[in-house]
Parts: C-alpha cells; sequence; structure tokens
C-alpha cells in the first residue's frame, strides 16, 4: 500500500461538477493498493497515519496528531501510485492492485481510519476526481507499507 500524504488547511473532492467530500484541517491521502496488500497492511498503515506527529504544537515543534488537533481526512484512491516508468515513456500499472481487491481495501482502510476516532471524506473509487488542496507548509510524505513494514533483519 502506498500513501501520499499532504498535511492541509483544507482540500475538497469534486466529480461531475458536486463536492463529494470535503475538509478542513487534517491530511489529503491519496492512497494506492497493490494484490500484496490485505487488511493487516492496510490496518498499520491506517494507525501510523492516524498516529502520525505532524501538526505543530504551541512552541512550533510538529508534535501533534491528527487526534490532538481534531484533524479529518480526505482520501482518494489512486492506482497510479503504482506506476512503473522505467521502460519507455508511457507508464506501466501492473503494480497497482486489481480493481475488485483495491476497491475493497479502500473501504476497509477507511474504516480504520474511522475507528481511530477521524472523520474521514473521500472521492468515488475509480471515478474521473478533480481535487483541489491547500498545502500547510509544504508538508507532504510518501509512505510505502513494503519499506515501512518490512521485518527488521538481524
Amino acid at each position: 500500500m502506498r500513501a501520499v500524504l499532504q498535511r492541509v488547511t483544507r482540500g475538497s473532492v469534486t466529480i461531475d461538477g458536486s463536492v463529494t467530500g470535503a475538509i478542513g484541517k487534517g491530511f489529503l491521502i491519496l492512497l494506492g493498493v497493490s494484490d500484496e496488500d490485505d487488511e493487516a497492511v492496510a490496518d498499520r498503515m491506517a494507525d501510523k497515519i492516524c498516529r502520525l506527529r505532524i501538526f505543530e504544537d504551541e512552541n512550533g515543534k510538529t508534535n501533534l496528531s491528527l487526534a490532538d488537533v481534531g484533524g479529518e481526512l480526505l482520501v482518494v484512491s489512486q492506482f497510479t501510485l503504482y506506476a512503473d516508468c522505467r521502460k519507455g515513456n508511457r507508464p506501466g500499472f501492473t503494480g497497482a492492485g486489481s480493481p475488485d481487491r483495491a476497491e475493497r481495501l479502500y473501504e476497509y482502510f477507511m474504516e480504520r481510519c474511522r475507528a481511530h476516532g477521524a472523520k474521514v471524506e473521500h472521492g468515488t473509487f475509480g471515478a474521473d476526481m478533480k481535487v483541489e488542496l491547500v498545502n500547510d507548509g509544504p508538508f507532504t510524505l510518501m509512505l510505502d507499507s513494503r519499506e515501512l513494514f518490512a521485518k527488521q533483519n538481524g
């Protein structure tokens, strides 16, 4: 599972001219799923994201989590996070999860975030979406479950 997480002051998703999801302060998460992912990976990714301390405290230090600041989540499915651009000029997407599996894990991931108490807004899986945001900082992180949760050797 891959996520591009952006700390935002606001964000929204529009489909066919209608806003389908909007948040204030929080995270915009572009989420990609591979066929290697399962519920355990989604659990760990949701836990990691909801516990990240990347909001500033009263001293300007990044010590506060989403819950600490009453932040919200806007989650947008993004299979292109699994693009393979190594050959030629046209990306390949064979690393992305099958649509059925990816949609199921996308929905599951959002439920896990809700279980942390987060308000979760979202786009529509597979839709042509227009995403707007005001990146706060800017502060953007790239999270890859294969790197984050790899078993430590030795």
